[in-house]
């Protein structure tokens, strides 16, 4: 773009996490905004004004609030984008005597590592950026393209997230996705857990960071250990787990509760409602109470645990190792199977409804019948023809919402509709609700690309959250 002038700021305080750039172009009547991480294409937004003096002191003016924020001059490309991690895995083949039976496997194209199962559908994330969902007998229902590669999904309660290597963690839960969180530059992600709309983030250097439903830092621990593959979350405590073995903080403010050596650098974690489980590079899953850290069982498997899971309330322990080996054990800790996977080491996996679902090596969700008269069968030597799953040739594809502009519009909001408002608090945008039966004074967690000053917008429904605010359910549309 030919523009008169081009104002190029940046902010990076590595210790407060900031790594953002504001660029502000004016060319004749318009002006022009570009914002967003150091190193990235980052959003564009054009006002149009009428007159260039006009232009020119709204860009003038945008730019004051920026300096006074900290931004400061700088030269485009000279500071470094955020480092990413992409988990190096190695796989080796099973050395168990029979294959499980699997029913249906759909290949992604890409490795992955995330998985959630719910009531109505699989979700599957992979390194390509591409998150899909099934129904629960493999149909493909639709594709949601993301940025960047996906680190991991996690559900909280109705709300379905995609963590990814671009920083930013994208709410699947409407047609559209919006990104709900940006997490701080000089974190290196490994995992993440969100509960009541409180975002947790374990990196490689050990750290743990909360950040709350505003997208606003919180509280930060470095940990007592580095390579931190697990991190969960309840009312009671964040669980913090690294290759030192697994900490529980408080969640309001971070004070630690107990830390727990466990057998091995932790690589994966799970959660039921009384213990936590670590999945070890020694070979070992480790239940942990969640009142004291004391180490319930052990579960031992054969090589490097990758991923585990349980059926509800722990009465069944899953595994999957890094020889492309899946496991099942009884609550005490004995091995009531192992069976080989039939195709790669179980990056991720969850159990549900007599099935269990893992995400593997080689980019595929896999559907196993962990029924006891299938595994029975399957050890056995009779196992179902596995279904390829393949893709339709109509899917619905869906993609993050970068503005405004992306946000069905309506002339007036329909009777009895929830209406909010976005308004200017200090230097901040806040979402408040306008609509009867609901407080006033409560923020609404809202998509901050699509936030702007004395807008009003209409949503499907509201929920309280623990913390005092409320979270948005279902489509968005702004009103004229």
């Amino acid at each position: 773009m030919s523009a008169e002038s081009t104002t190029y700021l940046e902010l990076s305080q590595e210790g407060a996490g900031a790594h953002k750039f504001y660029e502000v172009s004016v060319d004749g009547l318009a002006v022009t905004v570009r914002y967003g991480r150091i190193g990235a294409g980052g959003q564009t937004q054009t006002s149009t004004f009428a007159s260039a003096a006009k232009a020119r002191s709204a860009a003038a003016k945008k730019i004051g609030e920026k300096v006074r924020k900290g931004y400061a001059p700088a030269v485009p490309g000279q500071r470094a984008p955020r480092t990413v991690s992409r988990r190096q895995v190695t796989s080796t083949p099973s050395t168990a005597r029979a294959v499980a039976p699997v029913l249906w496997r759909f290949r992604t194209g890409s490795s992955a590592f995330g998985i959630h199962v719910d009531d109505e559908r699989c979700w599957v994330g992979n390194q390509a950026g591409d998150v899909y969902t099934l129904d629960h007998e493999g149909g493909v229902l639709a594709r949601f393209t993301l940025p960047d590669g996906v680190k991991c999904l996690v559900a909280d309660d109705f709300w379905i997230y995609a963590g990814c290597d671009d920083g930013k963690v994208y709410d699947l839960s409407s047609k559209l996705p919006f990104a709900a969180y940006d997490i701080a530059a000089d974190v290196d992600i490994f995992w993440l857990d969100i509960h009541e709309g409180v975002l947790n983030v374990s990196d490689r250097a050990g750290r743990l960071t909360v950040i709350d439903h505003e997208d606003e830092h919180q509280w930060a621990r470095g940990g007592r250990g580095e390579h931190a593959w697990m991190v969960r979350a309840d009312d009671r405590a964040v669980y913090h787990g690294h290759h030192r073995g697994v900490t529980a903080y408080a969640p309001d403010g971070g004070g630690e509760l107990w830390h727990t050596p466990t057998r091995g650098g932790v690589l994966f974690g799970w959660q039921e409602d009384d213990a936590v489980y670590a999945g070890t590079a020694h070979r070992v899953v480790q239940r942990l109470a969640k009142d004291s850290g004391a180490i319930e069982a052990t579960y031992a498997c054969d090589s490097a645990v990758y991923a585990c899971a349980t059926s509800p309330g722990g009465r069944f322990v899953f595994a999957g190792d890094a020889s492309s080996s899946v496991y099942c054990f009884d609550r005490d800790g004995t091995r009531l199977w192992k069976l080989g996977t039939g195709g790669g080491s179980a990056l991720s996996m969850q159990y549900r409804d007599g099935r269990l679902y893992l995400v593997t090596t080689d980019g595929s969700l896999v559907c196993v019948d962990a029924s006891e008269t299938a595994v029975s069968a399957a050890q056995q030597g009779t196992v179902p023809a596995a279904r390829d799953v393949k893709l339709a040739a109509a899917l619905p594809t869906y993609a993050p919402a970068t503005g405004s502009a992306a946000v069905a519009t309506l002339p007036r909001a329909p009777a009895g509709a929830i209406v909010v408002e976005c308004v200017q608090d200090g230097g901040r945008l806040r979402v408040h609700v306008v609509s009867g039966g609901y407080d006033a004074s409560w923020n609404v967690q809202f998509p901050r690309a699509i936030r702007e000053p004395g807008v009003r917008y209409v949503v499907d429904a509201l929920h309280p959250a623990a913390g005092g605010f409320y979270r948005v359910r279902g489509d968005i549309r702004r009103l004229l």
